[in-house]
């Protein structure tokens, strides 16, 4: 009879290309991978992958063993996490997502403060700006920054983030301040490639000392300028150095040059004009009330560690 400890090795090996791959993400030797995937087929009488195949191909008969087994370990899982959560314990694994800068700098602190806090607890990161939506059932959380496009998850926003327009100062001496946004056009300007965003289409809207609403604001006072960078990167602290450097300007989230501005290496233009904000927010894809405790332990934790702002 095939076991949970089965269902979980075959589950690894569908998941990986080839049998090597999938010995190093058990940490066991291929050859040992290769016997104890003989000994499941020999027990059940059927082969599960393809042979000879370079890559990891699954036979009929192992696919359906993948379809009908992952629900029943997915409801074991959920099992001992209610069981857990009944004792209020915090353990199991954890897996986040996050941006490559935000995470570096905020979210991988916090994970390893809260594993200090829990040490029964499995933590795995992973750092994209170019996430995998078709896969997002993978993580437990996903911390995002940006436009959403994809509304099936439930949102916590974690902190509010404004973006703005910036230069340094040897470079505004040379070329001059741009008083509009359509003088960006005789600029040179640098782009982040992020989030499959139309990132050379910067909106802007008009500040007025009016109290009108956000909609009439939006339809009236809004500014379109598509730029033609001199500069590009997916890295957001590349196109930040370049700009430090004099090379362009750039458009950058708050929480990431709120400190140059402070220590005056960067300078922000078109102050009067607002850019759509970039909320740092939490996706997940189950309700709060069906929440593991460790999901929900550490979504408070960033809340507590995001408010007030930490780069103000």
């Amino acid at each position: 009879m095939i076991t949970t400890e089965d269902l979980r090795f075959i589950t690894t090996i569908a998941s990986h290309r080839t049998l090597a791959d999938a010995a190093r993400s058990l940490n066991i030797t291929p050859p040992s991978v290769t016997l104890r995937l003989q000994h499941i087929e020999k027990k059940l009488s059927i082969k599960l992958i393809q042979r000879p195949s370079r890559v990891v191909s699954l036979t009929e008969e192992g696919q359906l063993l993948l379809d009908k087994g992952l629900p029943i370990l997915r409801g074991l899982d959920e099992l001992q996490e209610q069981l857990d959560e009944l004792r209020e314990h915090v353990c199991g694994k954890l897996r986040v997502l996050a941006p490559l800068g935000f995470g570096n700098d905020y979210i991988a602190p916090l994970l390893g403060e809260y594993k200090l806090l829990h040490p029964q607890l499995d933590i795995e990161l992973e750092l994209s700006d170019n996430p995998n939506w078709s896969s997002h059932h993978k993580w437990d959380i996903i911390i995002y920054i940006g436009a959403l496009n994809d509304s099936s998850l439930k949102m916590i926003t974690l902190a509010s983030n404004q973006r703005f327009i910036c230069a340094s100062p040897a470079y505004l001496q040379q070329m001059g301040e741009p008083k509009e946004p359509q003088d960006l056009l005789k600029h040179r300007c640098i782009a982040l490639r992020e989030n499959n965003e139309d990132v050379t289409l910067w909106p802007f809207t008009k500040l007025s000392p009016e109290k009108l609403s956000h909609e009439k604001l939006a339809s009236e006072n809004l500014e379109m300028v598509r730029i033609t960078p001199t500069l590009a990167s997916n890295e957001g602290r590349v196109i930040k150095d370049w700009a430090m450097a004099g090379l362009g300007v750039i458009m950058r989230s708050e929480w990431d040059v709120q400190p140059q501005l402070n220590s005056g290496e960067l300078v922000r233009i078109l102050a009067d004009y607002s850019l759509p904000n970039a909320n740092i927010v939490a996706l997940l894809s189950s309700p709060e009330k069906e929440r593991s405790a460790r999901i929900s332990g550490f979504i408070q934790l960033l809340k507590e560690r995001l408010n007030p702002l930490p780069w103000k």
